[in-house]
């Protein structure tokens, strides 16, 4: 299940000039265009990991393992017009690397990574990012910064001799690298804020429209809304195994209320093309199991307006087996 972004068969997307330009400006080493990149896909990349992952801690660092990848290897992408399903990939990649790690026992001590020519090493000794990767580093704690040096700039690159070094149990190291790997992902996307202030304005909007929209389906408001912002030609799927239009929506929509379930925004993130909805699921007093208790909505926009709706429940989806999605 992921947000469905593609066009129907025999049309091709528009080249987005700006998008183009972005990733060049990225491969020559500007972060902040780097950064505007992830933001511009940060839904896309988010709805992926969800689909495969569910939501969770794992989806989250997926996406934050994308970021970081992006950093090293946004020199290989050959097409600039192509980063959308190119980090997309990277995502889906990542996650498909934490259910196979989930699937078997880790031994305690991790091998030395592969070698890659675009290596941290490489990049602050060769890339124009090497001054922003020095100044992230900076500002992680000393104990985070101390492993993060370990790992990724010296020889002592296992978690066994990062804790004999640092005279740490295994599970604080890989803790702590986690914690490392998240700050450095969001000090990346923070980029994106300091140089192009719509994309965090994009998303506060997003998030006030999602509670604009519950709001006005309380009052019984909810077709009008669909009707200003969403295409009439809307489909809709559900996990739950319904399929529909607008029509569909509204009269969900309205059984839901009138079952006394309400929802509760969570968590916006928009792009372009794609946006996520993360909703709480409330059940009525006297029937506290009657829904589950999270709900995701993954839009794509046409032209302005929402054209595909996939409503997706975690805690479903969960139980499942991992790794099926649907256009």
């Amino acid at each position: 299940m992921t947000c469905v972004t593609a066009r129907p068969a025999g049309k091709i997307d528009l080249v987005d000039p700006q998008e183009v330009e972005l990733v060049r400006s990225a491969q020559a080493g500007d972060v902040s265009a780097l950064g505007t990149l992830l933001a511009r896909h940060q839904a896309g990349m988010r709805a992926v990991a969800l689909s495969v992952l569910g939501f969770g801690p794992d989806a989250e660092d997926a996406v934050q393992d994308a970021a970081l990848t992006a950093v090293r290897r946004i020199g290989t992408l050959r097409d600039p017009a192509a980063a959308g399903p190119w980090l997309r990939a990277v995502v889906r990649n990542a996650c498909r690397l934490r259910l196979r790690a989930a699937r078997r026992v880790v031994p305690v001590a991790d091998p030395r990574p592969p070698a890659d020519p675009a290596t941290p090493e490489r990049i602050l000794e060769d890339h124009v990012s090497r001054d922003w990767i020095g100044h992230a580093i900076d500002r992680l704690s000393p104990a985070l910064r101390q492993v993060v040096l370990l790992r990724h700039f010296s020889d002592v690159t296992s978690y066994d001799q990062i804790a004999a070094a640092c005279e740490l149990p295994v599970g604080t190291v890989r803790s702590r690298l986690n914690q490392a790997r998240a700050k450095l992902s969001e000090a990346l996307l923070a980029t994106a804020d300091e140089a192009y202030d719509d994309t965090a304005a994009r998303n506060a909007a997003s998030a006030r429209e999602a509670t604009d929209t519950l709001t006005a389906a309380r009052r019984g408001a909810f077709a009008t809304v669909v009707a200003d912002r969403w295409s009439p030609a809307m489909r809709m799927t559900s996990g739950q195994g319904y399929r529909g239009g607008v029509d569909l929506a509204v009269r969900g929509m309205d059984l839901d209320l009138a079952h006394g379930v309400r929802q509760k925004l969570v968590h916006a993130v928009t792009s372009r093309d794609c946006t996520v909805w993360e909703m709480e699921m409330i059940s009525p007093p006297d029937d506290p199991h009657h829904c589950p208790p999270a709900l995701v909505w993954l839009m794509s926009h046409r032209e302005g307006r929402v054209d595909r709706l996939r409503l997706f429940f975690p805690a479903v989806s969960a139980g499942r087996t991992a790794g099926a999605s649907a256009g």
